[in-house]
């Protein structure tokens, strides 16, 4: 019941409640994001959705423009402190996970939950059977269990039984839990970069 009806209702109230908030951060880190080097404040990505539908997941640009896409070997995003794609502005946002709050907008659409699955990037469907993959089953998140046991710091593989354990045990008490680790991970800044 929680999975199919609550999940959903929580997602939309507080994506609703937190538009003004989101409003409030975009004024303020909009134009810096624009002045930084003159281009878009917005990064919109495709990635892998519920049922391995592609959609576009919404994030500030935290890279200077026309970046090189740089992959680790499993195919993922290449995520470091020292990256010299950053932007000055990009680095704190990175830092701060201030980049990932566009995405209150895919969750209010129901692209997205607040938790679940963490969302890969389009190409790395050819991974997977979608018939077979648990983390299908379910809307990616802007946070999950993958983000608050290592968040960038894991292996791609580490990440989806990770996300997999989170399809299989969902529930309001691990939704909780899993907010509260995340408030803890930003603060702390933990997991944020390969290593």
């Amino acid at each position: 019941m929680y999975k199919k009806f609550f999940k959903r209702f929580f997602d939309i109230t507080f994506s609703i409640l937190g538009l003004p908030l989101f409003g409030l951060i975009l004024l303020f880190i909009g134009p810096i994001i624009y002045f930084s080097d003159k281009g878009s404040i917005f990064y919109n990505a495709p990635r892998l959705g519920k049922n391995g539908e592609i959609f576009i997941m919404y994030k500030f640009r935290s890279m200077k423009m026309n970046a090189p896409d740089i992959r680790n070997q499993d195919g993922s995003t290449y995520n470091a402190e020292n990256d010299p794609r950053l932007t000055r502005i990009g680095r704190l946002l990175r830092k701060t996970s201030i980049d990932e709050t566009p995405q209150i907008l895919n969750v209010l659409k129901g692209d997205m939950s607040f938790i679940g699955p963490r969302p890969d990037l389009s190409s790395q469907i050819i991974y997977y059977d979608l018939n077979k993959e648990l983390k299908f089953k379910m809307r990616p998140g802007i946070t999950g269990y993958a983000q608050v046991k290592g968040r960038n710091s894991l292996t791609w593989k580490e990440k989806n039984q990770l996300d997999r354990f989170y399809v299989m045990n969902a529930s309001f008490i691990l939704d909780i839990k899993i907010l509260i680790l995340t408030v803890i991970k930003i603060i702390k800044a933990e997991g944020v970069n390969v290593k």
